[in-house]
């Protein structure tokens, strides 16, 4: 395990971009916040040279069982369709063998030398692996625990209806240890939207779960799901427990009818989840929070049968984030920094998070002048430390952060 010092004093960071402090971390928490601090007897101090401090990233949409990060490069023939996705990856899943213990730990890992410290991740669940992608990920999140807090979606990839006993493994995988139930399309996928969420819901309030839906639906179909998917949040009493992944739908359906469904999700605090992509329309940014959403970012899939793309960085989602809402100014790319921190914490409902004395010390030091800067450039992380511990400097992982293989 990383060795934790009793106490660690940093000298001389800029929250935010504000004026430099010391930043006094005790027990693994946030002791003092202030200019010139004392270091108590025996502190570890390290100087941060006036760099930029951030709280630690958030990631609030990956799939580290999926990826294939540090294997040879997947040659990918896949069809278009979402189905053929599906199905592609299924097979190659089954006919290769592909550990998701050991490439979602190398992927965590990744996320912790790019300063990552809490991450929300769907696993795949199906009625062909059962429960071993999960059990591969659990084990991960335990490696880790003590620096990374590491969220476990349980995810009927394959929908929930159409392959029977579906519904039985996702109780089991709560039952397992996953900390959220996952939901696919119920119209596109599942072709029964109403049978479809009610089992999902049975399922969340059977285990006391929060509940994350990939809602890939476009125009009136995935306004439909989610008005349904609204009714339910409110019938079983789970306000501030629900998030849509993707909800693409509210970047091409009318302004007056997207408008109602981001009331209804505000007042429900149903959070939404963005990838940004660029061959799809979007939810818009500003104007979901404008209407009280919470808008998290993250990668959704990284190298993997589906997607060529992505990097376990959140400065490089964020700066992707303001790419595809054409944020320019400084206080719009802090919005896209915004969605990997604070609106990204408060929507996984991370606790202990930001920059306060008496929250967990996950801190990151990055040598850029401002937040906007620090999205754009991206440089190497000066500094990680999660929970307390020096985990990673510049861009690099200390030596005794676990990675065995699983």
């Amino acid at each position: 395990m990383v060795h934790v010092s009793s106490d660690l004093l940093i000298r001389n960071v800029r929250p935010f971009g504000a004026a430099g402090v010391d930043v006094l971390v005790r027990d693994g928490r946030i002791a003092a916040v202030g200019a010139d601090l004392d270091a108590p007897a025996q502190t570890r101090v390290e100087e941060g040279g006036g760099a930029l401090l951030l709280p630690g990233l958030v990631e609030g949409h990956t799939h580290l069982d999926k990826t294939m990060w540090g294997l040879d490069w997947y040659r990918n023939e896949v069809g278009p369709s979402l189905i053929d996705k599906i199905d592609n990856e299924r097979e190659f899943r089954r006919a290769s063998g592909h550990d998701a213990g050991a490439q979602s730990l190398a992927l965590a890992r990744a996320f912790l030398a790019n300063g990552t410290t809490r991450l929300r991740t769907h696993v795949d669940v199906d009625t062909q692996a059962g429960l071993r992608h999960l059990q591969g990920v659990l084990h991960t999140r335990a490696l880790l625990k003590d620096m990374q807090q590491i969220q476990v979606v349980a995810f009927p990839q394959s929908g929930l209806l159409g392959r029977p006993g579906t519904a039985q493994l996702l109780d089991q995988s709560m039952a397992a240890g996953a900390d959220v139930l996952g939901g696919l399309d119920p119209c596109a996928i599942d072709g029964d939207p109403v049978r479809s969420l009610d089992v999902l819901f049975d399922i969340a309030e059977r285990h006391e779960a929060p509940i994350d839906i990939h809602l890939h639906e476009p125009g009136a179909m995935g306004a439909f799901s989610l008005s349904l998917i609204l009714d339910r949040a409110q019938a079983h009493g789970l306000r501030d427990r629900v998030a849509i992944s993707h909800g693409f739908c509210l970047g091409d359906v009318a302004p007056a009818e997207r408008d109602a469904l981001l009331a209804r999700m505000a007042r429900l605090g149903v959070a939404l989840i963005t990838s940004a992509p660029g061959s799809r329309a979007v939810p818009p940014l500003m104007i979901c929070r404008a209407a009280g959403v919470t808008m998290m970012g993250g990668n959704d899939g990284i190298r993997d049968t589906w997607n060529p793309y992505g990097m376990p960085d959140m400065l490089e989602r964020a700066m992707l984030i303001g790419l595809r809402y054409n944020l320019r100014r400084d206080d719009e790319l802090a919005v896209a920094l915004d969605c990997v921190t604070e609106s990204g914490a408060r929507g996984c409902h991370f606790t202990d998070y930001g920059l306060q004395p008496g929250h967990r010390a996950d801190l990151v030091l990055v040598d850029a002048r401002t937040p906007a800067e620090a999205v754009v450039a991206r440089p190497a992380r000066r500094l990680v430390v999660a929970g307390g511990q020096i985990v990673a400097r510049h861009g690099q992982l200390q030596a005794d952060v676990p990675g065995a293989p699983y």
